[in-house]
């Protein structure tokens, strides 16, 4: 990660797709940090273990991820996947209201809303990333997307439910999907490097 004093700080609104109540972060990033290091800050703040593949993709349709050599156009049809190591998110998300696209795990297909909400200057006092605001826990990984994750908090609730038991084995009785600490988010993108984790 950047260290130093960044010139500019990205204010971005995360938000889990297609899940209600919804799920979302506020997090501060520096506006050098590449797109593969925001990737990595997006898994940590969602609460994602982070071994899923995953990609971005801006309105239009230009995509951002880790390239395959297979990855590319044929026949003139399709976009090659640019490699995201090589993007800055003050580049790619230059303006308030600039929006990205964030996939993880293409089998559960968890997508996300990244806005940029503001763009300033840095606080002298502040260490980033941040993560500012949230509401509820992230959807444990493997659950089935956003609809075998609505149909575990329907079983969760109600004990009498065929799939119950076999949930809260597997979930364990402590996860609340009302759960969120900024602060412990932040602590823990500022401890993680981007890579260390996976």
């Amino acid at each position: 990660m950047t260290r130093g004093t960044p010139k500019t700080v990205h204010t971005l609104k995360v938000t889990l797709r297609h899940v209600k109540p919804p799920v979302w972060r506020r997090i501060l990033v520096r506006s050098e940090t590449r797109l593969s290091a925001v990737a990595n800050l997006t898994i940590l703040a969602m609460g994602w273990d982070g071994y899923h593949l995953h990609s971005f993709e801006t309105p239009d349709r230009t995509r951002y991820g880790i390239p395959d050599r297979d990855d590319l156009p044929m026949f003139g049809f399709g976009r090659p996947t640019l490699d995201e190591s090589k993007h800055k998110l003050g580049d790619v998300l230059p303006a308030v209201g600039s929006k990205l696209r964030f996939d993880y795990d293409f089998g559960d297909g968890w997508e996300h809303d990244l806005v940029v909400e503001a763009i300033g200057r840095p606080e002298s006092a502040s260490t980033y990333p941040l993560c500012v605001a949230g509401k509820r826990a992230c959807p444990p990984e493997d659950c089935g997307g956003p609809w075998g994750y609505q149909e575990m908090l329907e079983a969760l609730a109600d004990t009498k439910h065929e799939r119950h038991a076999e949930l809260v084995e597997w979930i364990g009785d402590e996860f609340d999907p009302a759960e969120f600490d900024a602060d412990e988010v932040t602590e823990l993108m500022q401890s993680v490097r981007p890579g260390d984790r996976w």
